[in-house]
């Protein structure tokens, strides 16, 4: 078993949220062995009697725990997002009858749509993310992170071919769990189709009408599947920098799946070989590194933002951090063994807009060196290391 860097405290109530398979209720039920069985109570909404048990009458939660001659300290709801109405309830628990809550979800969907303040802050917000290369520590090896991700299953699997069945059906379930159930959208053939040329545009900048196009979709819901795949904890948005919030809005973001071997498996790419030099491995390696700096900043809760450039000479930054207190970072991402001149031009074109900002160039090469007009070239990992220092 691996060690987990999301560390909730046991202070206070809190949530958990991530996709489904990220290992929320594996993590939650090892760190609740500290307590004796009698001080816990779970609800595990994903059990069909339960889940239709409590969205028909919420009050139930209310009136079990008042039958209890001893009350739980703490109660785990596993995927609350089913069961959304429950939330009054359990702000009313904390607030009148000092019980604890934890509870994870696998979207944030349901409960925007029903208007739910998560708790208007009576609980902690925690995000769990599929495996990073710390947590993996020697198990972690980049070939295959790059070929099949790292959600937590994919490692007690055998062999190839057990993974890639693994990540066609863990494919399918969001399809069928998330959206058809769920009725989120109509027509679930066109989002399949949009799926696929989302997955292959991965962290490219946003064009909708060439998506529409591709997908052979409306252009007018384009946007509205990519919301869906943000609230649904499946992707996330890469913004454009500017320090004009006005002006960033007017410019397209970058939207990154959550996890590589689920992008390989939904642009149908998961039998192609990623080979060091070429495109897609040079793609893949970017969107792994960001990855690991959008999970680490949440493990860190260093409150860390994360952007890039690209200016109208068609300039472009890979990956812009922004760092309350601490010089900004400007990185271009790079797969390369053996870092190059043209490798650190767009870095070096921007010198006049970002006058006391650190460049670095994040690669594979084995050992850090410092260029002699300041700019560092860092393996990876030791990458991870000093931006988070």
């Amino acid at each position: 078993m691996f060690r987990r860097d999301c560390k909730p405290s046991f202070f206070q109530s809190f949530f958990i949220f991530g996709p489904r398979g990220t290992g929320k209720s594996t993590l939650i039920n090892d760190l609740l062995r500290q307590f004796p069985a009698t001080e816990i109570m779970h609800i595990d909404l994903l059990l069909n009697d339960v889940d239709f048990a409590y969205r028909d009458r919420p009050m139930l939660l209310k009136e079990q725990l008042e039958a209890m001659t001893i009350k739980p300290k703490w109660v785990f709801i596993d995927e609350i997002q089913k069961a959304p109405d429950l939330l009054d309830i359990v702000h009313h628990l904390i607030e009148n009858k000092n019980i604890n809550f934890i509870l994870s979800g696998s979207s944030a969907r349901k409960l925007k749509r029903v208007g739910v303040n998560l708790l208007a802050g009576r609980a902690v917000e925690f995000k769990l993310h599929p495996f990073t290369s710390n947590e993996l520590q020697e198990a972690f090896d980049l070939h295959h992170t790059l070929h099949f991700g790292t959600l937590p299953k994919i490692f007690s699997l055998p062999n190839e071919i057990e993974k890639k069945r693994f990540l066609r059906a863990y494919t399918n379930v969001y399809l069928r769990e998330e959206i058809q159930q769920e009725q989120i959208v109509r027509n679930i053939d066109s989002f399949r189709a949009f799926l696929e040329v989302a997955a292959q545009t991965n962290g490219e900048i946003l064009n909708y009408a060439k998506i529409a196009r591709a997908a052979k979709v409306e252009e007018k819901n384009v946007s509205r599947y990519f919301e869906i795949l943000r609230d649904t904890l499946v992707g996330f948005y890469l913004e454009p920098f500017n320090q004009s919030v006005r002006k960033q809005q007017s410019h397209k973001p970058k939207f990154y799946l959550f996890d590589l071997g689920v992008t390989r498996t939904l642009s149908k790419m998961l039998d192609v070989p990623l080979v060091a030099g070429n495109y897609g491995y040079g793609k893949s390696f970017e969107h792994f590194i960001v990855l690991e700096f959008i999970r680490r900043n949440d493990y860190l809760e260093c409150d860390y933002s994360f952007s890039y450039l690209r200016t109208k000479d068609g300039v472009e930054i890979d990956l812009i951090i922004q760092r309350p207190g601490k010089k900004i970072v400007l990185a271009e991402i790079k797969s390369t063994t053996q870092v190059g001149d043209d490798h650190c031009r767009a870095l070096r074109s921007t010198v006049d807009f970002f006058k006391d900002a650190e460049r670095i160039v994040i690669s594979q090469e084995k050992m850090a060196r410092k260029l002699e007009d300041g700019i560092l070239v860092l393996p990876w990992s030791e990458a991870l290391i000093h931006v988070f220092s």
